[in-house]
């Protein structure tokens, strides 16, 4: 009996399991769910200045301790409870980015108000479909680009913190606004598809 061969991945999809699980799942589809994206507002802001890994790592644990990603009932976290949080070692115990996850709570629901959904606001950034990129190796992939920048720039006019522009990229990659899988990867044609 062969063993079938590993697919071709992103060279950072082979580090360990939950990663390469992330990368063949999830990272670059197509993002319209509202938990979804404030779930990676929240990933993302949490992983700046550090591994991704170590988010994927605390994902349960996040997802545990801000209600499932409901920004409904994040918004209305006490201060209470946010410093129970800063004690809490399944999550970040960042208290900057513990807070922010609660306002960016509150702006994430204004701005569901004032433009119908999270998702008819983000998806504006790209024209409402996908970039498809064309990269051959990990060193051609950007940190931000404009998309970025212009995304960064309108959420802090919301008044969102911790969305940085390179935040914002990643972002982007993980919500499948850009599809950034590299060209010899299985999984660029099948996010290109979506």
């Amino acid at each position: 009996m062969t063993v079938p061969d590993e697919p071709i991945r992103c060279a950072w999809a082979n580090t360990n399991s939950l990663q390469t699980l992330y990368h063949d799942k999830e990272w670059g589809v197509p993002v319209h769910d509202e938990r979804r994206f404030f779930e990676f507002l929240v990933l993302e802001g949490a992983q700046a200045g550090l591994a991704w890994d170590t988010i994927l790592r605390k994902r349960e644990g996040y997802r545990a301790a801000f209600a499932g990603f409901d920004p409904a009932q994040v918004a209305r976290f006490s201060d209470v409870y946010v410093r129970q949080l800063i004690a809490n070692p399944a999550i970040v115990r960042n208290r900057l980015k513990i807070e922010s996850a609660v306002h960016n709570a509150r702006c994430f629901l204004a701005v569901q108000a004032q433009f119908g959904s999270f998702d008819d606001y983000i998806w504006q950034f790209v024209g409402g479909t996908p970039i498809q990129n064309t990269w051959r190796g990990m060193a051609e992939v950007p940190a931000s680009t404009p998309h970025s920048d212009a995304m960064s720039k309108d959420l802090k006019r919301h008044g969102f913190k911790f969305v940085g522009t390179t935040i914002c990229y990643a972002f982007m990659q993980a919500t499948g606004m850009v599809n950034d899988h590299l060209l010899t990867c299985f999984r660029h044609a099948e996010t290109g598809e979506r």
